[in-house]
């Protein structure tokens, strides 16, 4: 299993921030006590947090030792939790719950966002942000991607079967079903970002950040090479050139805010 890679990551770091920064916009709340920023990767989203809430104590959650040694660097102040988002426990309920694209990796939805929700306060908020392109080129061609190797024993096709399984973020229907029966205010909307990018090959390298890792996780070394090369072959023709010679990445998220 590799490690998340917060310099992968943060390549991107300004395109990925600008929905972290659009989710806490829509965060109807003028002061908060406690904050959790739950996956909150390497801190740039957290940092977001420490702005519009200077007097908060934060607490920022992931299950990346290595996301959270890079946040600890660039916020000493904050209180940073190495635990799965699913599992974590704050020692009373708080004031907002922040979940900036993390809970596509978490299954069980209908089971772990009403969780998520009783952990806030009378008046506490809820917001997530989910990437939704499990349909969009960029995903679709990771499922349908296979090394050319030969058939056998332990072949990728079987190890690439679970990865092509991990959880499908819903409807805005469903999440808006999940939390309003206990909810005061469920804001609920879709943003199709088409971020701009140099070529193909940069669409790869923001996938590796995220999305690809799990795939890349079950290849062997040998296999990873061969994988990438036909991947970002097909990412070339699904993302064609624009007139200035740039690409344009579709993008779409999802995003609830809800109110208790």
């Amino acid at each position: 299993m590799s490690v998340w890679n917060d310099q992968q990551y943060l390549l991107f770091g300004e395109e990925r921030t600008r929905a972290a920064r659009e989710l806490l916009a829509r965060v109807p709340l003028s002061t908060a006590s406690h904050a959790v920023d739950l996956g909150c990767g390497p801190g740039n989203s957290t940092a977001l947090l420490r702005t519009r809430f200077p007097q908060a104590h934060l607490t920022g959650v992931d299950s990346s030792t290595e996301m959270l040694d890079r946040a600890r660097r660039d916020l000493p102040e904050v209180e940073w939790v190495l635990a799965e988002v699913e599992h974590w426990q704050p020692p009373a309920p708080v004031d907002l719950l922040y979940a900036n694209a993390v809970l596509q990796w978490v299954p069980d939805h209908q089971r772990v966002i009403p969780a998520l929700f009783d952990k806030l306060r009378p008046g506490g908020v809820l917001a997530v942000q989910m990437p939704r392109n499990f349909d969009e080129p960029s995903h679709r061609l990771m499922r349908e991607t296979s090394p050319d190797v030969a058939p056998g024993v332990g072949h990728p096709i079987e190890r690439l079967a679970d990865v092509r399984d991990l959880t499908r973020v819903a409807s805005p229907e469903f999440y808006y079903d999940l939390l309003s029966p206990a909810a005061s205010n469920v804001d609920v909307w879709e943003t199709t970002y088409e971020h701009v990018m140099q070529d193909a090959a940069a669409i790869v390298e923001w996938v590796k950040g995220t999305g690809l890792r799990p795939y890349l996780d079950v290849l062997t070394a040998e296999e990873r090479p061969r994988y990438l090369e036909r991947y970002a072959e097909a990412i070339a023709h699904a993302y064609p050139q624009r007139r200035d010679g740039r690409r344009l990445f579709r993008f779409p998220r999802l995003f609830v805010v809800a109110v208790r």
